[in-house]
């Protein structure tokens, strides 16, 4: 077990996860009009830097992991916060389109090396099987990036414009960031807890003990899982707005129910986290599709009560993310659980680069109303992958 407090090293983890998720996933948000405004550059191809971001997350992801089974999570994300923080002085310096989009490309690899794949797989390999409450934690500081980086953002860009807004969070990774990463993360050990599941009942067959093809078609089935679960959240996100608008809202309307999500996601991990650990993460993934489900059915039928709908939805994309780093390690065991993220990590984020303009061109070609069906067949097909790996990974 690693000899720095947990607590602490949880507490650095969950500022740079703030940190990193509010420079990067969540930075077009409210720099994208600034910087279309003042370059000249269309809306369209400023925003698509954070899908050129995100697929070279999803490339590098695999590597990551295997890194940080290697060498541990510390220089993997030391390394992060250096090539966010390079990123970052790019896009300040950035006059021209392809130097915007290469600024991307280097904060994606930073992306890939810093976020929540790269700090579960962290968690995973200095504590082992015992890293599900860490996990869950981490999410919940991870959960209010929106909430203190958007307005920090704008007033950023308030005072200091776009471009000075992007040379604080340069600066920002390096004096804040590394040395978090740098001097609190502990180094390289070996894994706590053993490879054994968590969660897993005496005498109960443990997933973790799958082999063959048993445990491919295990794996198989939860990356679908968790690639179609990362399509709905990324189209759902940016597409929002449009989706409640079609239903007859007016924009100031669908911005506040829109809000709604973020609490419903930080409430449903606080309830995670405080029942958590008397069931097995399996669970935990199948109320998170279910309520996912739930939420896009009742928008694609009209339900009338719409906040009730994107209430579901936040909860189940917030358990979601504990979801996402608790099930591998108590499926598959300790043992080689980063390489694992890093794989289970990379077609999630190539479907989450992609969705956005898959769901554009399908609201243009059919409108909200047909995305929103596409939206809840996916959520649908996602109980029954959820249903497979449970008949996959336990014996009757």
């Amino acid at each position: 077990m690693p000899k720095q407090n947990p607590r602490v090293v949880i507490s650095a983890l969950g500022i740079t996860q703030i940190l990193a998720w509010g420079s990067s996933f969540y930075l077009p948000a409210v720099l994208a009009k600034p910087i279309a405004a003042d370059t000249g550059w269309s809306l369209g191809w400023v925003v698509a830097g954070l899908s050129v971001g995100l697929l070279a997350a999803g490339l590098v992801a695999p590597r990551v992991g295997r890194t940080i089974d290697a060498k541990g999570g510390r220089p993997v994300l030391v390394g992060s916060s250096v090539m966010l923080a390079a990123g970052h002085a790019t896009l300040a310096l950035a006059y021209s389109l392809p130097v915007y989009l290469m600024a991307w490309l280097v904060m994606g690899v930073g992306m890939g090396s810093g976020l929540y794949d790269a700090g579960f797989a962290t968690l995973g390999r200095l504590y082992g099987k015992d890293a599900r409450r860490a996990i869950t934690t981490l999410t919940l500081w991870g959960g209010f990036a929106s909430t203190v980086c958007w307005p920090f953002s704008a007033w950023l860009v308030e005072h200091f414009g776009w471009r000075g807004a992007c040379a604080a969070y340069a600066a920002i990774h390096l004096l804040v960031c590394l040395p978090l990463h740098a001097f609190v993360i502990p180094g390289i050990g070996a894994p706590a807890g053993g490879g054994k599941a968590s969660g897993a009942k005496p005498g109960q067959t443990s997933p973790a003990h799958l082999t063959g093809t048993r445990r491919t078609r295990a794996f198989m089935l939860l990356a679908m899982i968790l690639t179609l679960g990362a399509m709905t959240a990324s189209m759902i996100g940016v597409h929002l707005l449009t989706f409640l608008q079609a239903r007859g809202l007016g924009l100031a309307a669908a911005v506040a129910l829109g809000a709604l999500v973020g609490p419903s996601q930080v409430g449903a991990r606080i309830v995670e986290m405080t029942f958590g650990r008397h069931y097995h993460p399996i669970w935990t993934m199948a109320a998170s599709v279910t309520l996912v489900a739930c939420g896009a059915v009742l928008l694609f039928l009209g339900f009338p009560i719409l906040a009730l709908a994107l209430a579901l939805y936040g909860a189940g994309n917030g358990i979601g993310s504990i979801a996402k780093g608790t099930l591998p390690l108590a499926l598959f065991g300790a043992e080689g659980y980063a390489s694992l993220m890093g794989r289970l990590a990379m077609p999630s984020l190539l479907a989450q680069a992609l969705s956005p303009s898959l769901g554009a061109v399908l609201i243009e070609w059919s409108g909200p109303g047909a995305a929103l069906g596409f939206l809840a067949g996916m959520t649908c097909l996602n109980i029954v992958l959820v249903g497979a790996l449970w008949v996959t990974t336990w014996d009757r």
